[in-house]
C-alpha cells in the first residue's frame, strides 16, 4: 500500500516557498496529489497532500529535510503520515449544549458514522459527564486568553493525530491562526439559514423579526464568522402560539441533525470546495 502524508506550511508570505517545498518533495520521490495555498492580510498558508511508491518513502529523511527548510524559511512546516483505509480521527468541541455532542456519539456507538470520537475539548466542565459515559477522552481548555487557549488546543490536536474537527455548539470564536491549519476540516453548526441572523443569538433575532421559517446551516469555518462554505440546511415552520423556548428547543433537535448529515458528507469524500461554495460529487 502507498504511504501518504499531508504536509502544512504556515507562516509570513514570501517569495518561492511553494517551489522550494514542492521541489524538496520532489528530490524525496513523493508524488503531490493536492495543493492548495493562499494569503491573507500577509499570512500564508499551504497544505499539500502527498504519497509515495511502496519502498520509496524514508520517513525520517522527510520529516529532518522539512525541518531543516522550515528553519531556513522561518515558518512552520508539520506533516503528518496517513492511511486512506483507516478511520477518520475527530476532535468534537463544545461548550455546554449537549445535544449536538450526544446525536454525533450516539451516531458513533450505532455505526452510522464511520469515524472514530477521539477527543473532546471543552471550555467547560459541564458536557464532562456525557464524555465519560461514551468513554471518549475530555480536555478542558480555558479559553479567558484566546492565543494560550488555542496554542494548548492545536497541542493536544497534533498530540492525538487529529484529521477533522467538529464544532458542536463550541461558543467561542477560532482565530484565523486555528483556521490556517485546518483548512477545509472543521464543521460547524450554526442556528439560522445562513447569510442570515450571523452570531450567537441567531433564535432571538429571528423570534424579535417573526420570522416563520428557522433554519441551522452546517459549514466548513473560514476566518470569517459564520460564512464558511455551506455543507448542508435544515429549516422547520414556526408555530404560531410558539414563543423562544419552543423554537430553541425545535432549533436544537434540527441542529443534531443536520450536522450529523453534514459529518457523514464529509466523510463519504463527497464534498468539494470550489470558489468558496461546497459542491457535492
Amino acid at each position: 500500500m502507498k504511504p501518504f502524508a499531508t504536509i502544512t506550511v504556515i507562516g509570513k508570505d514570501k517569495t518561492g516557498v511553494v517551489a522550494r517545498v514542492t521541489s524538496f518533495l520532489f528530490e524525496q520521490q513523493a508524488n503531490i496529489e493536492a495543493l492548495e495555498e493562499q494569503v491573507t492580510r500577509g499570512q500564508f498558508s499551504m497544505t499539500v497532500q502527498v504519497s509515495w511508491k511502496p519502498g520509496q518513502l524514508n520517513a525520517d529523511s522527510v520529516r529532518a529535510g522539512l525541518e531543516r527548510l522550515a528553519r531556513m524559511l522561518g515558518m512552520e512546516i508539520r506533516i503528518r503520515f496517513t492511511e486512506p483505509s483507516r478511520r477518520q480521527r475527530m476532535s468534537i468541541m463544545v461548550t455546554r449544549e449537549s445535544h449536538c455532542l450526544e446525536g454525533l456519539l450516539a451516531a458513533i456507538q450505532a455505526g452510522r458514522i464511520n469515524a472514530e470520537a477521539t477527543v473532546i475539548l471543552a471550555n467547560r466542565r459541564e458536557l464532562q459527564a456525557v464524555a465519560r459515559r461514551h468513554r471518549v477522552p475530555f480536555l478542558i481548555v480555558p479559553w479567558e486568553n484566546r492565543a494560550k487557549a488555542e496554542q494548548r488546543a492545536l497541542k493536544h490536536l497534533n498530540g492525538h493525530e487529529i484529521d477533522f474537527i467538529v464544532l458542536a455548539r463550541f461558543m467561542k470564536i477560532l482565530s484565523p491562526n486555528f483556521v490556517w491549519r485546518y483548512k477545509n476540516k472543521i464543521i460547524n453548526i450554526h442556528p439560522s439559514l445562513l447569510p442570515s441572523f450571523p452570531g450567537p443569538q441567531a433564535y432571538r433575532q429571528a423570534y424579535e423579526q417573526g420570522v416563520k421559517i428557522i433554519g441551522v446551516t452546517a459549514h466548513f469555518v473560514t476566518m470569517r464568522l459564520d460564512e464558511g462554505p455551506i455543507i448542508a440546511q435544515g429549516s422547520f415552520n414556526v408555530r404560531p402560539n410558539w414563543g423562544l423556548k419552543e423554537i430553541v428547543a425545535a432549533g436544537q433537535r434540527l441542529e443534531a441533525r443536520v450536522l450529523l448529515k453534514a459529518v457523514k458528507l464529509y466523510l463519504a469524500r463527497r464534498l468539494d470546495v470550489y470558489w468558496g461554495i461546497v459542491k457535492q460529487v
